[in-house]
């Protein structure tokens, strides 16, 4: 049976991590679609895909060894719902089951003939892209913690926390 999760990973961090590790056990193969890979240099999306695929390839090798069971796609999005699903399943090999916590992407492959499932949330509050950049635009360095260590790599060769202070600064005069 081949699985399929869809995410921004912006950026990729344990949550995500946790989330593929229980999925490989109830699956053969996975396939890790990249949303919105068009998105890049923005507030909510400040990696580009080939960033975001570095995030998680080099993260899957470091945890798995073995990545044969995982494939890894970038994905544009499609400003029409209606449309979505169908573009997605256009992109990628066959799948039986879809994973996913966002509410319209279950309620879209519910649509279909697809399973889909809910993988289990690890400790959302914390493991949450939004707060995870929020603490990188304000230069926390507990962000870390919040990342595998592949991701500290890649977000610091980029100089990502940078990128963000940049993408969600502004022209207004600071006093």
């Amino acid at each position: 049976m081949r699985g399929m999760i869809v995410g921004r990973f912006q950026p990729f961090h344990n949550g995500h991590l946790n989330a593929i590790k229980y999925i490989l056990e109830e699956v053969d193969d996975l396939i890790v679609i990249i949303a919105a890979s068009q998105q890049s240099h923005q507030p909510d999306n400040p990696f580009t895909a080939g960033e975001r695929y570095d995030m998680i390839h080099n993260t899957l090798v470091d945890e798995l060894k073995d990545l044969t069971r995982v494939i890894i796609i970038p994905a544009n999005d499609v400003k029409d719902n209606g449309l979505w699903v169908a573009h997605i399943t256009r992109l990628v090999p066959k799948f039986d089951i879809v994973y996913t916590n966002n509410p319209l992407t279950e309620h879209l492959f519910s649509l279909t003939e697809k399973k889909v499932r809910r993988p289990p949330l690890y400790e959302r509050d914390d493991y949450n892209a939004n707060h995870i950049r929020e603490l990188m635009k304000k230069d926390k360095k507990e962000w870390k913690e919040l990342v595998p260590k592949a991701v500290v790599k890649v977000i610091k060769e980029i100089e990502g926390v940078k990128r963000i202070q940049t993408v969600n600064s502004s022209d207004k005069l600071r006093m």
